[in-house]
Order: structure tokens, then sequence, then C-alpha cells
């Protein structure tokens, strides 16, 4: 397992910007067409889209938890805002509340019902530039899949390079 990890680590290094590659390719295809990145106080949102004649798949949006919550003794409304500043590494294995992930991914072909990956047993996030809405945002991602929970994917590896203008994904004005 420790060698699979290192290889899609070493693997991210190689990469072009706005890619996708791991094991994952066993399952669906990688091509990606471009790539969109939505950030609000509580997650980063990456999504790789690929053009497909008529149908705009979603090859995979990886969606990370920011805000953690942590009973109201350490940070925002009861929760910790981790930062996310050129630089920041996260560990993106595991659930940050019961039954909340703190990374979720889900493939959603044009045409296709959507579908949900299984939880991330290992993994890091890594942002090398921006992280503020409306600046370039860059970064990489490596993970390995659990083998069970989801709907495709089990075990596979998912390593991923992105960069794109971080578009507001905040909830809007309160009523």
């Amino acid at each position: 397992m420790k060698r699979l990890v290192a290889l899609a680590f070493l693997c991210a290094a190689c990469l072009e910007d706005n890619t996708l590659s791991g094991s994952m390719s066993e399952v669906f295809p990688l091509e990606v067409s471009r790539v969109e990145v939505y950030k609000n106080d509580e997650a980063i949102q990456v999504t790789y889209l690929r053009n497909r004649n008529i149908y705009l798949d979603v090859v995979a949006r990886v969606t990370i938890a920011l805000k953690i919550p942590d009973g109201g003794t350490n940070g925002v409304d009861g929760g910790f805002l981790r930062p996310l500043v050129p630089g920041t590494q996260l560990d993106l294995a595991g659930d940050y509340e019961l039954g909340h992930p703190i990374a979720s991914v889900v493939h959603a072909p044009g045409g296709e019902p959507v579908r949900l990956l299984p939880p991330v047993q290992k993994g890091d996030f890594h942002l090398s530039a921006g992280g503020e809405v409306g600046t370039l945002t860059s970064g990489d991602f490596s993970m390995v899949f659990t083998d069970t929970g989801g709907d495709i994917g089990f075990g596979r590896t998912l390593v991923g390079r992105f960069t794109g203008v971080a578009v507001d994904a905040g909830f809007g004005p309160l009523p």
C-alpha cells in the first residue's frame, strides 16, 4: 500500500495542469477538457469536465471540507476553519464528523446517473497557488479509495492536478 501511495504522489509531480490519472482509468476514462474550481468558507471543490459531443461529463468532482466541527472550542461557529493558502497540505482520509467525509468524489457522465466513489482510505491535497475567490488557484491531490462503499472504483487510485480561477461558491445573502 505504501508503494502505491508513494507512486501516486510521484506521478502527481510529473503531470501537466488539469489532468487526472491513476487506476481509476480502468473504471472510466480520465480525459479532461476543462477544470472548474469553486470555494466557500466550508469547502473547496475541483470539477474535471470532459466535452463529449452533446454530453458534458463530470469526470470527477472532488470536494474537500475546510470547516471541521470541533464542538465550539476552537474557531468560528463551532468549527475550526482550515486555512487554504499556498503551501497548504491537507489529509483527505476519514471523516471530519461521523458520516461526513473530509473528501468526497463523484463521477457523472452526461446522460447517466451520478456515481459516488468509495471513501478515501489514504490521500492528500496540496495547494500550490491561490486559494481565495477570484485568484488563479492550482494544486494537486492523490488518493486511494477503500475497497467498500460508494458505487464504483473500489480500491482504485486517483491523482490530479488543477489550475483555474476560484469562483465564489458562497451561500448567498441570508433571507
